[in-house]
Formats: C-alpha cells, structure tokens, sequence
C-alpha cells in the first residue's frame, strides 16, 4: 500500500476576463498548486490560462486539456458525444495519475467552476476519489450586466439564464415566461437567439455583451448584431427593470424616421394593453407580469392599477372609470414621446375593456406611428363559469347591461334576440348605484322566452378576497342580489344543474335531442 497522501483537486474559477477579477483566494491556489490545468480547442490558446498567467509561477507542471472536436464533424465511432466522452474519461485519468502522486492540481475555469464549465466533467469523474473544492468565480453574467451598466433583477423579479443551444420555439416560450433573461453560449446560435428574441417580443429590450471585462468587450443593441461577427464568448442579456443604460440604435436606411416622432423628433415608446384577469394574481399570465415590469408608465382605472404591486421608479396614471377615451389618449400621448405604456383592464382587455377604446384613439393621425399591442386575458365569465362547472360549454353570447355608452333599446334588442336564439349568456356590468333597474327588466325580457326554473349563476368578486357564487331560478333572481361585481350567466334549455357534495355544478350540453 503507498504510503503517499494524495493531492488535492481545485476548481479555480477565474473570472469572466480580466485578471483583476480574479479571487484572492484563487490566485493564492493558483500560485502555490503543483500542476495547472486548463481546456483548449484544437488551436491551442486557452482563455483561461491567459487569466491566470500573472499568477502562475516558474516550474509548475502544465496539463493542457485539448479537445478532439468543438463545432467541427469528427470520425469517431461514437460521433461527436462519443468523441467528449472519451477525452473527458482520458483527461481524468491524467488528472487522476497527478492526483494518486500527491500533487494538488488546479484545474482552471473561466467564470465560475459550477456554471456552464468543463471543470463539471473531471469534478464529476474525480470528486469520488479525491478530495475537491471549489473557488467560485465571478460569472459572465454578472460581468456583462456590469458592462451594461443596468440592474437585471430587482424585486420578485425573476431571472431565467438560458443556454442558446435552445430550439428557437422552446427559446422563445421561455423568454415569454420570464422577467428577465440572460442567454449563454450564443456564437453560430445567435440567429435563432435573435428570433427567438423578436418572437417573444423581447428584441427591443435586448442587448449583446461580447467579451465582458476583456480589453475586446463590445456592449450594443442585440438588434443591431451582425450574425457573423458573434463569437462563442458573448452573452445576451434581457433586464427586468427599465434600463439604466440606452445604447444607440442605428436608423434603417429603408426607414429613415423609424422610432422617432414626425412632429417632435422624440423616440417612440409603444402602448401594450393587457389583461390582468378577474381578480386572482394567479390568473394573470406571465406575458402580461412581463409586460408590467418592463413599463415605465402604468394607464388605468384606479381599482385595476392598485392591484399591481409598485415598481421603483414606474410612473402610475390612475384615473375614474367613465373616461376610458382620456386614458386612451394620454396613454398614446406618452408613448408618442418614449413612454413604455401598460393601459391596465381586469379580465380580458378585449371584452368591454381597454382594447377597444385604445386602437379606436390610435386610428387619430397624430398617434399613427405608435405600436399598439394587445396581451390577452382571463375573462371574468370563463372565472365565474369555472366555479360551478361549465354552463358556457356551448354557443354563448356576452352582453353589457350598462346603458351608458349605448341605448337601453339597443341593449333590450339584444337580450331578446340572444334569449329568442336559446344561448346562454354572459351579463357584464349589470348593476351600478345609479343603474337600480335593468335586472328586474332584463329578468322580465328573458323570461319572455326562458323558463322560469332556467338556472343563473351569480358570481361576484371571483378570485378576490369576498368571492361569492351561487344559483338561483331566473323567476327568481332579485336587483338585490346584483351589484357592479357581479357577473351573471344565464343558461340556455340545455343547462343543468346537478348537487354534489361541494356544491351546485351546472353545465350547458353540447348535444340537441333530434
């Protein structure tokens, strides 16, 4: 049995580049280590070693780890997974003989040791057999977030880093999940980076970090990236928070105006309207959350905008709820000079919500030129219908019981048109403090062509703290009972409803009896 005592392996993380970034403690193992490792390609030149050079001393044993193949095609049997395997099983063992020997090896990472490294590989061959620590490192991410010069996260914001070895779709959709994202390992992915990026709807917020801390860091727009010109070096970053820092965009000579304003020469921002669901945080996507985060001005009914949580420095715009037109158009006035604008509705921004108001205000020519977006959402029928099953399961209409924007005549016409058509229906806005009277006539018009016995379901404040639903018979359904928060859905011949244990649950056949 050998009486030697063996070496120690380290995991040195160096840095994302600069050698001042180098840990005390890294460059003290550095230094005092009887063998230093590192990776290459084929080429021979090593990052890492590069890093470390100014800590290394005389007479240090070398093991320089070269790959077989990076990006290249190889011949070995096993192809390219093949070909690693085998060079990481080969280098262990040589790591391994210094090890058994009684010499401590340093075996370098740029960044840090634990996050996208080859040290992983030999940590997970070696670590068994040897006694192994690790030296964190700085990362690329934080570095390039550095060189930005912008916070990536504040808050509950959440921060996705994404290999962009990712399919593009798949890229995207989690560029759409998060608040902020910072994509690795770009090089001859950055082509599906990119669309992936435009699809999400996150390109304009982007930027490309090439060579972050090196004397070679280039920081610009990722929109105004060359494909060609990416090394494997360079990362992507998304900031959740608006940006700190505002790279120039360089114009398209196809369009010479774009992302100005004709009249004041002032970059347009864009108007996104979303909605946040019916009344649960749960309920709203996290392309909406996404949206909330990266706005630098909030546009809404007071009520709505108080259920989104305060973010530092975003500006808030509340006003009273009869003057949908007055948002829509301070909301295009303030993205006409820069503003990232959210117009914010509950439920579904399309369904007697913002939306409409929004793209009728933008057709004026002094708005033409803002984008106007539309993120959908919950609406409250599919919340309150969820409840007791699904009395919305066939052909259903929604209608608005306020008078206020058109003629009780029209809304009248309506009711019996839909009651006459024997489809559920959605009652939105059915009663105010100043509106007293339309359910009773409302009741009185449906009941023309519905029996009495016809379930309606009442649902007020669902998802909220005083959430109530229950049924009753349409002959019975009082003014009383109904307030702004409610909303009704009135079945159809074809609704039932069953007792169960947790309640009445009520559905809307999708068959007709021949």
């Amino acid at each position: 049995m050998s009486d030697i005592m063996p070496g120690k392996l380290w995991g040195v993380g160096l840095g994302p580049g600069d050698p001042e970034l180098v840990t005390v403690k890294a460059a003290k193992i550095i230094a005092s280590a009887d063998v230093i490792a590192f990776h290459s390609a084929r080429h021979g030149r090593s990052i890492s070693r590069g890093i470390a050079a100014p800590y290394m001393r005389a007479g240090q044993l070398e093991e320089h780890l070269v790959y077989p193949v990076t990006t290249e095609t190889t011949d070995h049997p096993g192809g390219y997974q093949g070909a690693i395997d085998e060079f990481y099983a080969d280098a262990a063992e040589r790591l391994a003989a210094h090890l058994s020997a009684g010499r401590t090896v340093a075996l370098l990472a740029a960044g840090d040791p634990l996050f996208y490294s080859s040290y992983m590989h030999m940590h997970r061959r070696l670590a068994d057999r040897f006694e192994a620590e690790i030296i964190p490192g700085i990362t690329s991410v934080s570095a390039a977030s550095a060189a930005l010069g912008t916070p990536l996260v504040e808050g509950e914001q959440v921060l996705t880093v994404l290999p962009g070895t990712l399919p593009a779709d798949e890229l995207t959709r989690r560029l759409r999940d998060t608040d902020a994202a910072a994509i690795m390992k770009l090089g001859r992915t950055y082509p599906g980076v990119r669309q992936a990026l435009s699809d999400s709807g996150r390109l304009d917020d982007a930027y490309y970090i090439e060579r972050a801390s090196s004397t070679r860091q280039r920081v610009l727009a990722a929109a105004e990236v060359e494909d060609a010109d990416v090394p494997y070096f360079s990362i992507t970053l998304v900031p959740g928070p608006t940006p700190t820092t505002r790279l120039p965009r360089a114009k398209s000579a196809a369009e010479p105006d774009a992302g100005r304003s004709a009249a004041t020469g002032a970059s347009t921002g864009e108007v996104v309207v979303v909605g946040l669901g019916p009344g649960s945080p749960e309920w709203t996507t996290p392309e909406v959350r996404q949206a909330l985060a990266r706005a630098t001005d909030l546009v809404g009914y007071t009520t709505y905008i108080d259920r989104v949580p305060e973010r530092q420095g975003q500006r808030r715009h509340a006003s009273d709820n009869k003057v949908e037109s007055e948002r829509a158009a301070m909301a295009l006035d303030l993205a006409k000079n820069g503003a990232k604008v959210v117009v914010v509705s509950s439920g579904d921004p399309g369904v007697f919500a913002m939306a409409a108001a929004v793209l009728e205000e933008s057709a004026d020519p002094q708005w033409r030129d803002v984008p106007v977006r539309v993120l959908p959402g919950l609406t409250a029928a599919n919340a309150v219908a969820s409840r007791v099953g699904a009395p919305l399961g066939h052909d259903y209409a929604m209608i608005s019981l306020s008078d206020r924007l058109k003629p009780w005549e029209v809304v009248a016409q309506r009711l019996s048109a839909v009651a006459a058509a024997d489809m559920a229906i959605a009652i939105y806005n059915p009663a105010s403090s100043q509106r007293t009277w339309q359910v009773g006539a409302m009741r009185d018009l449906l009941l023309e062509h519905r029996k009495p016995d016809t379930p309606v379901v009442l649902g007020r404040d669902v998802g909220g703290p005083t959430e109530s639903v229950r049924v009753v018979a349409l002959s019975e359904l009082e003014q009383a009972d109904v307030d702004m928060r409610t909303l009704l859905i009135i079945g159809a011949s074809t609704t039932t409803v069953v007792e169960s244990p947790d309640g009445p649950r009520v559905f809307t056949s999708r068959r007709y009896s021949t």
